[in-house]
């Protein structure tokens, strides 16, 4: 099945923000596009838009004079939906509501061909219950574009439980041909991007909750830890608290309430209180003229330790050793099995976040984990209040001797980075043993879709396979709620790479 003939007239319904990128993409991809809304004079007004659009890309030489002037012809606002019914696809960019949508898509089915695709591009209703009440289900599919859809590359392409396969692949093939990156997905709560990406704003909010950090913090060590392009408290308030936990919400309630889901409180006071983020002026932060941007917490400068012990594998730090005897640090390594720890001068325990927490040991201060640790500008530090200050100096002055900035937070189990990405690494596998997509669909979509450094299933492989399922382990046992119990998939990926390498 190949893509839609340039020659095949696009619709789409809905001239908001969404339904005007989705119709500059194929405009701009060739094809004759119609633009419809119930509201009238909003689809002339959004061709107005959209040509003002096309003119800017001139400017910037993205697109010459003859092929703007060339689209611009190939665009028109319809007056009613009776105008689309020699489309090949009608793509529906309207109000996020069940029966609204049900009941265009039952219009469109009485007026355009047996054979057009009908598609809608929903972030959180079920693709399955927007066309159940179609005659033709089979040609139903949800094409789901990424805001703003001129410039970025993803597409989730979703198939109803009624979707036929050509269908689907038909819709795959002409996103592909508009220049777009597909992915295939099955109709579950949130996609693969929406459900997937949860974590990463839930685990920054707990921490939050927990008073363990502030969002300045938190942020910081999501960017310069982590490798994230922003913190999850600056990102929501750049996409908006309302939508960001309006998409929460309904993933959630779509998972009949899974604890793994549950939103926060926090950032439904914050919703409930109008500070929206950027668009209102204030969210977590204060967007107004003249505000002040709130610093992380940086620790305050400490002398480096002479030396330190190494005790056991590092693990997912091994670097970290390098990187000590290059800054001058001795280091003296034991072959002791007590796993990712290093013995400070003091007598205490520097060690990797592993789902425990300081205060159950006698002097122990846990540090994150970190994307790449030689390009990380920041690393965070949790303590328990019982922690020796000569055993938090001398952590502290390690990693600044490594050109290290230092955020000392609270006793957490997991920290920031490592909480985080092992819930991300554990949905990814869980959705891959649930059919939802591929592996190489999840990476692609989680760095496309949502710009993460790596996909789940790329970080997963630098990482110990056991490495997630312990955490999490650890953390479960801590909060036995169940929002940290890993999967059956997990489990069974970090099980049987145990048993190849011939451990128990």
């Amino acid at each position: 099945m190949t893509a839609l003939d340039l020659s095949s007239p696009v619709a789409v319904v809905g001239t908001g923000t969404m339904g005007q990128g989705i119709a500059q993409v194929a405009l701009v991809a060739g094809h004759p596009v119609r633009l419809y809304d119930a509201a009238p004079g909003r689809a002339r007004d959004a061709a107005e838009a959209i040509g003002a659009r096309l003119d800017r890309l001139v400017e910037k030489n993205r697109l010459t004079g003859a092929d703007r002037d060339a689209a611009r012809a190939r665009l028109k606002p319809a007056d009613s939906l009776a105008e689309l019914g020699d489309c090949a696809l009608v793509v529906e960019a309207v109000l996020e509501r069940l029966d609204v949508k049900q009941r265009l898509f039952g219009e469109l089915e009485e007026i355009v061909a047996d054979d057009c695709l009908l598609a809608t591009n929903t972030s959180s209703l079920s693709v399955t219950a927007i066309g159940g009440a179609l005659r033709h289900p089979g040609r139903f599919v949800g094409l789901h574009f990424f805001n703003p859809a001129p410039l970025l590359p993803l597409v989730e392409v979703v198939s109803g439980f009624a979707t036929d396969v050509t269908s689907a692949t038909r819709a795959y093939e002409t996103a592909r041909a508009w220049g777009k990156t597909p992915v295939a997905c099955a109709d579950t709560p949130g996609f693969i991007v929406n459900r997937i990406a949860r974590p990463f704003y839930a685990e920054a909010f707990a921490v939050h909750e927990a008073q363990a950090a502030d969002p300045a913090t938190i942020d910081a060590v999501l960017r310069e830890s982590g490798g994230f392009k922003m913190g999850a408290f600056e990102l929501t308030d750049l996409i908006g608290q309302d939508v960001n936990e309006s998409v929460t919400h309904s993933v959630w309630q779509s998972f009949f309430q899974d604890v793994r889901f549950t939103p926060s409180l926090a950032q439904r006071r914050l919703v409930e209180s109008g500070r929206l983020g950027r668009k209102t002026g204030r969210g977590w932060y204060d967007h107004r003229d003249g505000a002040e941007r709130p610093e992380p917490h940086t620790a305050d400068p400490e002398r480096p330790p002479a030396y330190v012990i190494a005790e056991g594998d590092l693990g997912p730090a091994a670097e970290l050793l390098t990187m000590i005897r290059e800054a001058g640090i001795t280091v003296r390594e034991e072959d002791e099995d007590n796993g990712t720890r290093l013995v400070l001068p003091s007598g205490g325990q520097l060690a990797l976040a592993d789902g425990q927490t300081s205060v159950e040991f006698r002097d122990v201060v846990f540090f994150d984990l970190a994307l790449d640790y030689r390009e990380a500008t920041r690393v965070a530090l949790a303590t328990a209040q019982d922690t020796l200050p000569q055993t938090l100096a001398e952590a502290t002055g390690l990693f600044q001797a490594l050109g290290k900035k230092v955020s000392v937070i609270g006793d957490v189990p997991g920290i920031i980075v490592a909480r985080t990405v092992a819930r991300i690494i554990d949905l990814a596998h869980d959705a891959v043993a649930k059919g939802v997509a591929t592996e190489e669909d999840i990476d692609t979509a989680m760095r496309l879709g949502v710009n993460y450094p790596l996909g789940p299933f790329e970080w997963s492989r630098g990482l110990p396979r056991a490495w997630a399922h312990e955490l999490l382990d650890e953390l479960h046992e801590r909060d036995p709620s169940g929002r940290y119990a890993p999967s059956l998939a997990l489990y069974r990926h970090s099980y049987a790479q145990d048993k190849r390498e011939g451990t128990s």
